[in-house]
């Protein structure tokens, strides 16, 4: 097990994907029979993702190496670019291996249901095949975005609270924030209502509506809602079919059918700090509620990747955290959200008792304000556990500009953050640290810019 230079203070048994790796990839290096594997991640309407490695060969005390590294790494294809057909040429048995894994029954069975069925409507498969017959590469980046003609409403949908803002020709002319609680309703009138009146209020401020766009939590297709932890809450398969997935078709519907665009949070964030720091190669990560990441390429564009870093791994210990949701250990959102935060007090000596998660990072915030080194002592270790996870990231993701946002980034505990992910960076990855600036959003951002990047996305059709 590779051993850290500069261990995280509350939590000294992280493991960094990125190094866990690295020693791997050393093994194989050493080894003259490690061969190379290569995989085709596709969906149902063609769109296909390749990605390469290599392997120790499949046998004897390097079965389990194999498994935990291509398992993690499938793992986090899954939730970075999304895909329920998993092609793989150069070892029928490692094939096999991660086909068992990624089933209904098998170890990860929650991306099964959840990427495969949830988001995109069938099972996850996993088929062995020769180098020469995996599917081509077949992927899709979109304009969308950076269009501010007109009368037009933005909105975002978090945990916690609905944003909004009205814009004429570009200029913020209303925007509020109104507080909410969506996970856990169990009927949907109450999210309907909910975005409506928001609507309502923006364009009371307006002329007219030209165009409508927002940016939720979750995984949305074509504007209809795939999988959403805003909508958690609603157990019943049917009516979330009939009532959630189209829900902004309806809303779309009650506006006259004016351009309407909805698309992930992330998604929005990466575009809104493009277009605040006029810069692209962005990846957006927002610490609030859950992990919400975004991106945006080097050509300034979104991507087709449904990028739910809350789900994929940073960290390789065998007894790392458990996510309560997917049941899975070491994910993302364990460490970078309020999660982590009330995770990490009762370490630093808190005693929050039951209190909800918003409701800890608000009493550590407060002991951070007053100068509480307990509380300096968790944005420490949070630092610490994302400076290495850059670097993981940093492997799947050409990142020029990192932009840092969410609740968990507020206030001087932000500030640590940054301060000693950045320490990692050129500690440990220096030439990452030269190439990767990193930023917190500034004032006009944070007051609006989610939004205006939201009503932004949609095309206002030439008269």
């Amino acid at each position: 097990m590779p051993v850290l230079q500069d261990a995280p203070a509350l939590d000294p048994g992280f493991q960094p994907a990125i190094l866990w790796n690295r020693e791997y990839r050393a093994a194989v290096a050493a080894d003259p029979g490690a061969h190379d594997l290569r995989l085709a991640l596709g969906r149902k309407d063609g769109t296909t993702y390749h990605h390469e490695l290599r392997i120790l060969p499949h046998e004897g005390d390097n079965i389990p190496r194999n498994r935990k590294y291509g398992e993690r790494l499938v793992k986090f294809l899954l939730w970075m670019k999304g895909g329920s057909r998993l092609h793989v040429a150069g070892d029928d048995a490692v094939a096999a291996m991660l086909g068992e894994i990624y089933s209904r029954d098998g170890a990860r069975r929650f991306d099964c249901e959840i990427v495969g069925r949830g988001i995109f409507d069938e099972d996850i498969t996993v088929t062995a095949c020769g180098p020469g017959d995996l599917p081509p590469v077949n992927e899709s980046s979109v304009a969308l975005g950076r269009n501010l003609d007109g009368c037009r409403i933005g909105f975002d949908l978090g945990g916690s609270d609905r944003k909004a803002a009205a814009l004429i020709d570009g200029k913020v002319v209303f925007s509020e924030e109104i507080p909410w609680d969506p996970y856990f309703q169990d009927d949907p009138q109450y999210h309907y209502d909910g975005i409506r009146e928001t609507l309502n209020r923006a364009a009371a401020h307006l002329p007219r509506v030209d165009a409508i766009g927002g940016s939720a939590a979750g995984d949305y297709i074509n504007n209809e809602v795939r999988v959403a932890s805003l909508f958690r809450g609603i157990k019943d398969p049917d009516v979330f079919e009939r009532e959630v997935r189209p829900i902004f078709y309806r809303l779309r519907e009650e506006w006259g059918g004016i351009p309407f665009e909805v698309i992930n949070d992330g998604e929005v964030t990466a575009l809104a700090g493009s277009m605040s720091m006029n810069a692209n190669a962005v990846l957006g990560i927002s610490m609030g509620t859950s992990l919400a990441a975004g991106y945006c390429t080097p050509e300034g564009r979104i991507t087709s990747w449904i990028n739910e870093l809350a789900f994929a791994p940073v960290d390789y210990r065998d007894d790392a955290p458990i996510d309560e949701w997917s049941g899975d250990i070491g994910c993302g959102v364990q460490y970078f959200s309020q999660q982590g935060v009330a995770r990490l007090a009762p370490a630093a000596g808190f005693d929050l008792g039951a209190l909800p998660f918003p409701e800890q990072l608000v009493k550590v915030q407060e002991a951070m304000a007053a100068g509480d080194p307990r509380a300096a002592k968790i944005y420490e270790t949070i630092g610490v556990c994302f400076g290495y996870s850059i670097a993981h990231y940093a492997e799947f993701y050409e990142i020029e500009n990192l932009l840092i946002l969410g609740r968990v980034t507020s206030g001087e505990g932000g500030r640590i953050i940054l301060d000693r992910a950045g320490e990692i960076l050129r500690t440990e990855f220096p030439d990452l640290a030269e190439t990767i600036t990193m930023s917190t959003p500034d004032e006009q951002m944070k007051r609006h810019g989610q939004a205006v990047a939201a009503a932004s996305l949609p095309v206002i059709p030439a008269s």
